[in-house]
């Protein structure tokens, strides 16, 4: 089993940089909930990090448009979102909606660990 985590968000450094600002200066219209919920202005957040090093699956990170260039199947999901890929498909563990209402990464941990709980 492999987790997709999906940003809604474009890939390279002047990018991250805009990121970085949009989310300073003007976080409650970032539109990538989970990149709020993970990365600082400069990094990903070490809890983060630390849990998915701990996870017992692959994690394949993707920024939008080289996710739908991977999976152009998929291009109508709304992002951001995490997926999981199992070999026989992929179906979504988190969505747009519910990554939306997590309000920190405590709570995506949670979250997330519910998800593969279910799929256990």
């Amino acid at each position: 089993m492999q987790i997709i985590l999906v940003y809604n968000a474009e890939a390279g450094l002047l990018n991250g940089a805009k990121d970085s600002l949009h989310k300073l200066l003007s976080p409650a219209t970032y539109p990538c909930s989970l990149c709020a919920l993970t990365y600082g202005l400069f990094a990903m957040d070490r809890r983060w990090r630390d849990y998915l090093g701990r996870l017992p699956h692959a994690t394949i990170f993707h920024h939008k448009s080289d996710f739908r260039a991977a999976y152009p199947q998929l291009a109508d999901i709304a992002l951001p979102a995490i997926l999981c890929e199992d070999g026989q498909g992929i179906e979504p563990l988190l969505d747009a909606a519910k990554l939306n209402e997590l309000t920190d990464v405590n709570a995506l941990i949670a979250a997330l660990d519910m998800a593969i709980g279910i799929r256990r």
